[in-house]
This record gives structure tokens, sequence and C-alpha cells, in this order.
């Protein structure tokens, strides 16, 4: 999940992916990397170009757009609801978005869209309400 996360977010900041990349915004090796890609390849979320480009599929780049939503939400509330400094909210929703179930981030989304469509955040409205 956390590679689907990255690829859409260098995606939406650059353009364009390379498995160097990757492993620059996680801090991870080269080959570890490469083994992800190859899993991530294998199930399906993405294809490599013969340049090197990494594109996510149909369905990676809904998996992506799912995870990095709930990301998005959880930090926002442990910013915005919990007072938490943004560096840790980071760090714990990087964590929390993996183990949180369905019911609570269904929840956690509902009372947070409300919350937030009461103040002008519409950007950020938009990626937590991604499906």
């Amino acid at each position: 999940e956390d590679y689907l996360e990255t690829i859409y977010i260098l995606n939406r900041r650059t353009g364009f992916v390379r498995s160097i990349d990757i492993a620059n915004e996680m801090g991870y090796s080269k080959p570890s990397v490469s083994k992800g890609m190859s899993l991530l390849r294998e199930m399906g979320y993405i294809v490599v170009a013969d340049d090197g480009e990494i594109k996510l599929t149909k369905n990676g780049l809904k998996r992506a757009k799912e995870v990095y939503s709930r990301h998005l939400l959880i930090r926002e509330f442990f910013i915005r609801k919990l007072g938490v400094n943004p560096t840790t909210a980071e760090t714990d929703a990087c964590k929390v978005e993996h183990v949180i179930s369905e019911e609570t981030y269904l929840r956690l989304r509902n009372f947070m869209s409300e919350c937030l469509s009461d103040s002008d955040d519409s950007e950020l409205i938009k990626d937590i309400e991604i499906k």
C-alpha cells in the first residue's frame, strides 16, 4: 500500500515515476523497490514501460486513491481535531491507515466530511472523498 500511495503522490507531483524516484521518496534501497514493483506488477496494479516509467493500472489507481484518501483523512483528523503537530500526525497516519477497520474509517470519514464542509477546504474534501 505504501508503494501504491507513493507512486500516486509522485505522479501527481511530477507526472513521471521511476523506481529511483520511489526509492528516494521512501528512503528504500533500489533492490527493495524493485522487489516491491515486481509484486505490484504481478498483482496487476502497475505496468512498467520500456523507459522505466511506472504507471498505475485502473485497479492500481483505484487502490492508490483509496490508500491516499485514508491517509489524508487520518492525518487531518489528528491535526485538526486532536491538535497533533503535523510531523507526528503524518508519521502516525502512515501507521494507522493500514490497521484501521473499514467501519471506523467510514465513520471517521463521515465525521470529518461534516467538519470540513463548514470550512474552505474544498480540495482536501475532494481528496478525502475519493472512492
